[in-house]
């Protein structure tokens, strides 16, 4: 059973850890990590911490798409990327003064007519070697808003579930076409932008009522993350709510793919509802708990799934 993890805005992610950030002056660094970043690649790492075969697709480009890919290669992760001309993009974090967190993030390239119908082929013929695929981040530039949709249609075609984390005018595509992804993971501001109405996480009655609505028919799973409180969810006409101990959190980014990574590891293992939610909330737990972002202890998923509560609402 093997998962594609895809990713079609892949970046170089650099990290500058400094005292204190001085504007319009020299900031000198003496620590920097790179690494291949972004939503998708994130969920990919997840799962091979998990050793749940993977394999991590997307477009890269240039010289920081040959970067990106040899970082994969040296972590062990098995990449199929389809090439294009534009030079992959790099995305900078300072972290400074004292958990202040400053990002300047590239657009990324713009894709042609001709790299979107190439990266269709490659995902299709990738598609025969999986049984379930997630879907994570924006769509890079000259692609049109219903590229997901159009990757959901050809999974669904090849028999093989899709999981879509994305937000904006690319999920409403997606929920909007016949084909739906079979798990969306909206948090509360994108699921009141999808619904037209403020979403507030703490009132679950009301958020079950809000999941009922009809642009969700069809969507198996709709999770929505409660933070710290865990995550509530809707499984075809069940509703269930997951509640996770209090932790020690060191570096909550991309905790939200880990437990999509999560998701789907239950989800392609043939997990119950219940288990699916548990190792969900596991994998994004064990995330904030280490310093490296997508990572997870493999040796204490058993211990904290104990610790996932979750009950029928």
């Amino acid at each position: 059973m093997t998962i594609l993890a895809v990713t079609m805005n892949p970046s170089i992610d650099v990290q500058y850890p400094l005292d204190h950030l001085k504007l319009d002056d020299v900031n000198r660094v003496t620590t920097v990590r790179k690494t291949a970043g972004g939503k998708g690649l994130n969920v990919a790492r997840v799962l091979h911490c998990l050793d749940h075969p993977l394999i991590a697709t997307g477009v890269l480009g240039g010289f920081f798409g040959q970067y990106l890919s040899s970082q994969l290669e040296q972590d062990g992760i098995r990449g199929d990327f389809a090439q294009i001309d534009g030079e992959t993009r790099s995305c900078i974090a300072i972290l400074h003064d004292d958990g202040d967190q400053t990002e300047v993030l590239e657009k990324g390239p713009t894709l042609s007519a001709d790299d979107a119908a190439n990266f269709l082929q490659h995902y299709e013929a990738l598609l025969k070697q999986v049984d379930l695929v997630t879907i994570s981040g924006s769509l890079p530039g000259g692609l049109p808003v219903d590229f997901y949709a159009q990757m959901v249609a050809l999974g669904h075609k090849a028999g093989v579930k899709v999981f879509l984390d994305a937000s904006g005018a690319a999920l409403e595509a997606a929920l909007k076409a016949d084909e739906k992804p079979d798990l969306i993971k909206p948090n509360d501001s994108e699921l009141g932008a999808l619904i037209g109405e403020e979403v507030d996480r703490k009132n679950l009655p009301q958020l079950a009522k809000q999941l009922a609505h009809p642009i969700f028919d069809g969507v198996s799973w709709v999770v929505v993350s409660l933070g710290a409180a865990g995550a509530f969810a809707k499984h075809n006409a069940d509703y269930y709510q997951a509640a996770i101990p209090k932790i020690n959190v060191v570096n909550p980014v991309g905790s939200g793919d880990s437990t999509l990574a999560g998701l789907a590891y239950a989800t392609d293992k043939g997990e119950s509802v219940e288990d699916t939610l548990r190792s969900a909330m596991t994998t994004g737990m064990l995330n904030t708990m280490e310093a490296k972002t997508g990572f997870v202890d493999k040796s204490k998923f058993d211990e904290y799934f104990t610790k996932v509560t979750v009950t029928k609402q």
